[in-house]
This record gives C-alpha cells, sequence and structure tokens, in this order.
C-alpha cells in the first residue's frame, strides 16, 4: 500500500468510501453488513487505514454500519471521517444534536478528520451565515479533541470554493474534491486543484472512477491505452492519472464488493504517475 504524509500522519493513498456499500437488496438503507466487515477487514489487513462516511450515505446507515465494522480494530490503526449535512439546509441549525449523534452512531469518542459536506450554490450562504453557529461549534470541538482535522468537500463552482475559502481557509486543513480526468476541464478541476495549492490545502478526491463510468472504455480507447501500458487495466488509469497530480494525498473509491477491492488495492500497491504523453492521451479519451 502506498502511504502519503499529511501532518504527522501516514495515510494510506486509498480511501474506502462508505457512500456504495455491498447492499442485500435494491434498497440502499439494505447495507449488506457482513459482506461489508469483510471487506473492511481485508482492507485493514491490507494497509488501508481510511474510512470516508456522512451522516446520509445509505440512508443514515452507512455511518452506524462502519462504526461496527471498524470497532474490532484498534482505534489507533485507522483514520475515520464523517461530515455535517449542509446539503440539507433543515439541519443548518442542527449542529450541536447532528455531530454527537455522529459519534454515537460510529462508535468512536473523536473524528480523525471532519468535513463541511458539499459546499455548494445551494448552501455557500448558509454556511458562512455566523447565527447557525457551524464554525464556531466545530471549532470548539477541535479544541476539545473530539476533531483532529477539519476540512470540507466540495461540488460547487471555484467561485463558490473562493469564497468559503476567503472566509474559513486559515481553518480548513484539507479539501474534498471530485476529480478524475474527465472533470479535469469539464467541472473545471484543474483550477479547484491550482485554488487549493494557493491556500497549501491538500486534495481528497472524490469520484475517481467517475460514479464507475471510467471503469470501462470503447474499444478504441482501450486499444489506445493498451498500446501505452499493456498491462495496466481500464480502472488504474484513472488512478494513475490521479497518482500525477502531487497535491493529490488520499484517493477515495466508493467500492461496493470484494473484488472492486482487491483490484483497486492491487493498483495501490504501486505508484505510477503518468508520462506527459500518457496524460495528453487520457485528455483526449475524456474529450
Amino acid at each position: 500500500m502506498i502511504y502519503k504524509a499529511f501532518q504527522d500522519l501516514k495515510l494510506s493513498a486509498l480511501g474506502l468510501g462508505c457512500m456504495r456499500l455491498p447492499l442485500k437488496s435494491s434498497s440502499d438503507a439494505d447495507i449488506d453488513v457482513e459482506a461489508t466487515q469483510k471487506m473492511v477487514d481485508y482492507a485493514m489487513a491490507q494497509g488501508v487505514n481510511y474510512y470516508d462516511t456522512a451522516w446520509g450515505y445509505h440512508d443514515g446507515h452507512s455511518e452506524t454500519v462502519i462504526g461496527e465494522a471498524l470497532k474490532k480494530h484498534p482505534r489507533e490503526s485507522f483514520y475515520l471521517a464523517s461530515k455535517f449535512p449542509g446539503y440539507d439546509l433543515a439541519n443548518m441549525p442542527k449542529v450541536k444534536e447532528i455531530f454527537p449523534r455522529q459519534l454515537e452512531k460510529c462508535q468512536v469518542e473523536y473524528f480523525d478528520f471532519y468535513l463541511f459536506h458539499n459546499v455548494c450554490e445551494m448552501n455557500i450562504n448558509a454556511y458562512l451565515d455566523e447565527k447557525y453557529g457551524i464554525m464556531d461549534y466545530l471549532r470548539e470541538q477541535k479544541r476539545n479533541g473530539r476533531i483532529r482535522h477539519l476540512g470540507f468537500s466540495a461540488h460547487g463552482s471555484y467561485d463558490v470554493m473562493k469564497r468559503f475559502l476567503e472566509a474559513y481557509g486559515e481553518e480548513m486543513e484539507f479539501c474534498q474534491i471530485q476529480l478524475n480526468y474527465i472533470d479535469w476541464h469539464f467541472q473545471d478541476a484543474e483550477a479547484k486543484v491550482q485554488l487549493l495549492q494557493e491556500y497549501h490545502l491538500p486534495v481528497w478526491v472524490m469520484e475517481p472512477l467517475r460514479g464507475g463510468k471510467l471503469a470501462a472504455l470503447g474499444e478504441k480507447d482501450t486499444a489506445a491505452l493498451k498500446m501505452l501500458r499493456p498491462d495496466e487495466d481500464v480502472p488504474a488509469w484513472a488512478f494513475r492519472f490521479l497518482q500525477s497530480i502531487p497535491s493529490v494525498t488520499v484517493i477515495l473509491s466508493g467500492m461496493s464488493s470484494f473484488a472492486q477491492l482487491k483490484d483497486n488495492i492491487c493498483t495501490f500497491e504501486t505508484e505510477r504517475p503518468l508520462t506527459r504523453r500518457e496524460w495528453e492521451v487520457l485528455l483526449d479519451i475524456a474529450g
């Protein structure tokens, strides 16, 4: 497993995103607990030490299931992240109610990483509105040791991210964005990475495979990549793209099967950033 330095920590470059855990039925709330436990145990054994959940994942059940799955492992052996659910404006006045409940659901006394969830056009005004006291409360939790590192995730535009950073940038330690070789230009991810560099913030990646879209390509594109790296599978190219961006620290993958987990762990046994030519070919494929 590749590890990346973050302050005084060594984080696995691959993190387990807990938004797409295995299911027992078509209901997103019906998590296969046994399969999840098996995946977490295997991930831990293979050196994956970063786990990312959130209040709303799997209709509110992700935190509970991942907390139970991690409970059997020593607390100091993993890093757990969750988020304040500001994607729902009704939650804005409820930070003092929601945060302690999240700790209970995850069966931990602190979060290693905690994020403002989904900073975007819809909620930026509320996130910055002091009447809700969200930043004040999270700042207090950090002082009390119940949050070790504070950051934010963003699906919003460059301008929204900049506005958030102008208000809270000095207190942010990392940022999680949607980043892959399609969104490098399509969603202006390149500019967002540069913005975060200006604030000296490392990048956490979500949607590295763009919801699975980059796990398989057409025959022509697949053949072009095979010419460059015959031994590299198509999904691995998305991860190699991200390994080529120096500020990327943790790459979160929402793995919903044991097979996906094993394949991704194999990819992260080595760091193989792209050459200039490979980078150009991949961006050409992105269109």
